[in-house]
């Protein structure tokens, strides 16, 4: 696919992609949305990616949804206001992004250098960390313009920031600075612009310095999901199975030869061939 609103670049094992329309604060488009699932599914399958870091392009993070005109779908669907669809079949764009990230194999740190408002800041959710600019305007602005959170933020956001933290931004729509998302948890550390991504290099290598890929992808998705549980007996039964297939069949093995011998480890399992096929998670209806 021939990139047009986002830019990809990997070096170093990390793959950095740019939201790419500075002209517009880097402003959402379903184009936008179509070439980050592409680069999504392009680094799940490229094991030259450890780490993905998405930054934007010029002063702003992105500054929310491009709106259209109002005689077509304010959002930018080729559906008139009118004509009568069946409900079940819509798909907010954010939603699939957020659900692409979520099934990720490699951690997402999002490098915030500036504005993040709308699904500018709710697409930062499903990613593993935020790391902001000092100063920058984040909100989820969406009760002041007469809708409702979008991008799964409702499900992201309470688990990110607690429920009471994620009521009084959602229902007031206020904008708030980079530091208030860093006191309520939201972001994890904040640097001046010019460094945010350089803090966001720094982390992705740190997580990936000792660390075995399948492990990374493997607990990724246990710390995204397991807690969702009903019972911690549900985590129970996903740890043993995980435990047993990565110690005698994956990386674990020469993991523990090497402490034992004292010497560097040698993983070589692959994320794209070697992860298990077991669902051990429930499947969700939509995909």
């Amino acid at each position: 696919m021939e990139y047009q609103d986002i830019r990809y670049s990997v070096e170093n094992r990390i793959l950095t992609i740019t939201l790419s329309r500075p002209e517009r604060m880097n402003a959402w488009t379903l184009r936008m949305k179509d070439e980050m699932l592409d680069a999504l599914a392009r680094a799940n399958a490229d094991d030259e990616v450890r780490v993905i870091v998405v930054t934007g392009e010029g002063k702003a993070f992105c500054a929310g949804m491009e709106l259209v005109r109002p005689e077509g779908n304010i959002f930018g669907y080729d559906i008139p206001q009118e004509e009568q669809l069946n409900i079940e079949e819509i798909r907010d764009s954010g939603g699939e992004l957020s659900l692409a990230l979520y099934d990720s194999d490699k951690p997402v740190i999002a490098a915030i250098n500036g504005a993040a408002v709308g699904i500018g800041i709710t697409m930062t959710l499903p990613m593993d960390f935020r790391i902001a600019s000092a100063g920058a305007k984040l909100g989820f602005v969406f009760s002041q313009r007469g809708i409702v959170p979008e991008a799964c933020s409702s499900w992201f956001l309470p688990r990110v920031v607690g429920m009471q933290q994620a009521l009084e931004w959602v229902m007031s729509g206020d904008i708030f600075t980079a530091e208030e998302g860093h006191a309520a948890g939201l972001i994890r550390s904040i640097h001046p612009k010019e460094s945010v991504l350089d803090a966001a290099y720094a982390l992705a290598e740190k997580l990936m310095r000792k660390s075995a890929p399948t492990s990374v992808a493997l607990a990724r998705k246990m710390l995204w999901r397991n807690p969702t549980f009903d019972h911690p007996m549900y985590a129970h039964q996903v740890d043993s199975r995980l435990m047993y297939i990565t110690s005698e069949r994956m990386d674990g093995r020469d993991g523990f030869g090497a402490f034992l011998e004292k010497r560097d480890p040698v993983f070589t399992a692959k994320v794209s061939e070697d992860m298990p096929e077991t669902p051990f998670w429930p499947t969700p209806p939509l995909k």
